[in-house]
């Protein structure tokens, strides 16, 4: 009922907007009740209104996205209300020009995110490739939209400073190797063997960088590890959980995913590298065989657990060939 061209009713929309926002940090079950009641249904019309842009349609974007985080229902929902072609359709405004403002930029990656998180379900991302998503985002990167978050290039710099982080490239490539089939694969794979395999040079240079960043944090979680047992402390499953946790935030993620890739590529027949190729004592002979087992072992799709299963034993059958 609240009419957003008056001021006073437009801060009530966003304090609104907060108390959602703040009762899905506590109680994380109130998403799927708060979108059974409406609420994505709500959101999803605000962000196609053709209203100026302002904080609270930010907020939407921000609030769709937390709805979208871990509740298959609500993902389930957002694609049965055409929310995937809404999302396309708010993303395509930045096919040709970067966002404006630093709030623009933030609703951009919030839409992204509420894509992402949507693309976990298997139906949704069959919407997504008949509402030409897949030609979209293609699009984007062809124009150098937010020139900085092209992938394959930034892939090969030996400075990553200026682009995206090793952990987005590595998880969208992962991705894609996961995921493409047939022709579009091939020619993923056929950007491996480009300049003497350059891209193969570049992943040995981050596998040995994280490699080593991992292996300074396992010696001194050891360490940690030896002196609790000493001091008769208890090493439970939280504690473990904690360090666990801790190797991630080193770059263990990361280095599992480089592994991962590597045995992809392996596995799909790429020529070694100019450098160092996927051969060689310093590879063989340190965690590549564990870290993508131990990868398989953690990953998850919500409560899908048939994808789950046959996604760990397809990394296997990987591991094998590697």
């Amino acid at each position: 009922r609240l009419d957003e061209s008056v001021k006073e009713e437009a801060d009530g929309v966003h304090n609104t907007l907060a108390i959602i926002e703040n009762m899905a940090e506590f109680r994380p079950e109130v998403c799927a009740d708060a979108a059974q009641q409406g609420l994505m249904q709500w959101l999803l019309k605000r962000l196609k209104a053709k209203m100026p842009f302002d904080a609270n349609k930010l907020y939407c974007s921000e609030v769709l996205a937390i709805l979208l985080q871990n509740t298959d229902d609500n993902r389930e929902m957002l694609g049965e209300l055409d929310g995937i072609d809404v999302l396309l359709q708010q993303l395509s405004v930045f096919k040709r020009h970067n966002p404006g403002p630093a709030e623009e930029e933030e609703m951009m990656e919030n839409l992204f995110d509420a894509l992402c998180s949507s693309l976990m379900l298997s139906s949704n991302r069959d919407r997504f490739l008949k509402g030409e998503g897949l030609q979209l985002m293609n699009l984007m990167l062809r124009e150098r939209v937010n020139q900085e978050e092209l992938l394959t290039p930034a892939f090969l710099p030996p400075s990553l400073s200026s682009g995206p982080s090793p952990e987005h490239v590595c998880s969208i490539l992962a991705s894609l190797l996961r995921n493409l089939r047939s022709q579009q694969r091939t020619r993923l794979l056929n950007k491996f063997t480009e300049n003497d395999s350059e891209k193969v040079d570049r992943l040995m240079e981050l596998y040995f960088k994280y490699l080593d960043a991992v292996q300074v944090a396992d010696k001194k979680i050891e360490g940690e590890k030896h002196d609790m047992v000493r001091r008769g402390e208890i090493i439970d499953d939280d504690t473990e959980e904690e360090f666990y946790l801790r190797r991630l935030d080193a770059g263990l993620f990361v280095l599992q995913l480089i592994c991962y890739i590597m045995a992809e590529i392996s596995n799909a027949g790429i020529p070694q590298g100019g450098e160092r190729g996927l051969e060689g004592p310093s590879l063989s002979l340190t965690a590549a065989p564990n870290l993508p087992a131990e990868y398989a072992e953690n990953i998850g799709d919500g409560k899908n657990s048939e994808f789950l299963e046959s996604e760990q034993k397809r990394i296997m059958e990987l591991l094998e060939n590697f």
